[in-house]
């Protein structure tokens, strides 16, 4: 009996958390890889161009001559739907 305990919680692990983690140590590669000039977009919804990268922060330009400073965390990858805004 308790080895069937085992391997079901080895498979929910399998099933459940790794694919979790991956995905967390792929977006943690996105954002360390950030330079300027790639597109963004906010986990709120608001796109933008990558103007300089901090440490902890980006500033994100989200239209001419407007800048916003964000934590690195909130910044997901543009998906490219063909519109370069």
């Amino acid at each position: 009996m308790l080895i069937w305990m085992v391997v079901f919680f080895v498979l929910i692990w399998l099933l459940m958390m790794r694919p979790q983690q991956k995905k967390a140590k792929e977006e943690r590669k996105f954002r360390e890889g950030l330079r300027p000039g790639d597109r963004v977009v906010f986990s709120g919804g608001i796109y933008g161009k990558v103007h300089e990268v901090g440490d902890t922060t980006v500033d994100v330009e989200v239209s001419n001559g407007v800048i916003l400073t964000v934590e690195k965390s909130m910044i997901q990858p543009a998906a490219n739907n063909g519109n370069d805004r």
